[in-house]
């Protein structure tokens, strides 16, 4: 085998393994970012759901707060004689 040869086969085994070693490299690394898309995205609902829990709470205690106003100034007003 000549020396041109030898040259072009171990360049080709090179490159070859560099090629399978590369797709390996970013299938692992694309897995990875799908495994923290998942994370990121329970994250996000887990937050929707504090949101929207802490959103309830302020109505309620919207509420609660116009009920006693309401209150207090039924009893302050002056009594309505017709």
């Amino acid at each position: 085998m000549s020396t041109a040869s030898k040259v072009v086969l171990g360049l080709s085994i090179v490159l070859t393994i560099s090629t399978v070693a590369g797709v390996h490299i970013k299938q692992n690394w694309d897995r990875q970012r799908l495994r923290e898309g998942v994370l990121r995205d329970l994250e996000r609902a887990e937050r929707k759901r504090e949101n929207l829990r802490a959103l309830d709470e302020q109505i309620q205690l919207t509420r609660q707060l116009v009920s006693e106003r309401d209150g207090r100034e039924a009893e302050s007003a002056p009594p309505h004689n017709p």
